[in-house]
């Protein structure tokens, strides 16, 4: 169950205070929760000029969309037991001139979630950078979290992943190997729980449709790919979940791949 209280209980020490773990390890039954992704203000108007450098200078589009959201999820009953965004919470990339006004004003339509749902957050390559560094990935815990972390709801276990450590952690490969042992000693512990459902969050997909495709810039390269699905079916995952894939010329689209199992 929730802990009472703020929308903002950012994730610390690898863990979310929201959920308190001795409550949350036996299975209850069903549940739900939401997820989005990408509310990336600033992008509209950026891919509207085509200038996706500079152009992000506006977001009021996505500050009446983000507003409709959180409307939308506050209605749901029963309620959700938590909102998950995963990943690209605005546009400006680290050191962008915008990125401060576009961080103060989704938090400000944030805290309008309603305070029994915690918000959930995953770090996306817009917001700590397609090749992060430590400094980066330091201001994006400091605001939003940690960037990896695992919780318990109802007998679920949730493991949330840096995905660009994974996209390219040639600027700090101490971090990945860090995130790398952590996420080893995780599943061990829910194998040690004998958990019925393993469910994982990321920005950047492992594959967009089939395992084996080549690598390009929305899903990860194939031998790390390999590395992490066998990681995952061995401890018996099947389910991750990242943002929809947004293709700017057809519009949205959402894409349902699976290998062995893992959806």
């Amino acid at each position: 169950m929730a802990a009472t209280g703020d929308a903002f209980r950012r994730a610390r020490g690898r863990a979310l205070s929201a959920f308190r773990h001795d409550d949350e390890y036996e299975w209850k039954g069903p549940f739900y929760f939401i997820q989005g992704a990408d509310p990336q203000f600033g992008l509209i108007k950026a891919w509207a000029t085509g200038d996706t450098n500079n152009g992000d200078d506006e977001w009021k589009e996505e500050i009446k969309l983000t507003e409709q959201a959180v409307q939308a999820v506050n209605k749901l009953n029963p309620k959700p037991k938590f909102f998950v965004l995963c990943g690209d919470l605005i546009h400006g990339m680290p050191g962008s001139q915008w990125r401060k006004d576009q961080e103060r004003d989704l938090k400000n339509v944030l805290k309008n979630t309603d305070q029994d749902i915690p918000l959930v957050f995953v770090s996306g390559n817009h917001d700590i950078g397609n090749a992060p560094t430590r400094e980066t990935i330091d201001n994006y815990c400091k605001s939003w979290g940690d960037d990896y972390f695992s919780f318990w709801v109802g007998g679920a276990f949730f493991l949330v992943l840096n995905s660009q450590l994974y996209f390219d952690s040639s600027k700090c490969p101490e971090l990945k190997q860090a995130q790398d042992v952590w996420l080893n000693e995780q599943l061990a512990v829910a194998e040690k729980h004998k958990c019925k459902h393993i469910i994982v969050f990321q920005h950047i997909p492992l594959f967009l449709r089939e395992p084996d495709e080549d690598h390009d810039y929305f899903n990860l390269e194939k031998s790390v790919r390999q590395e992490i699905m066998e990681k995952f079916h061995k401890a018996g995952l099947k389910l991750i979940v990242f943002r929809c894939f947004c293709d700017p010329r057809h519009g949205f689209k959402t894409d349902e791949a699976q290998h062995d199992g893992l959806h």
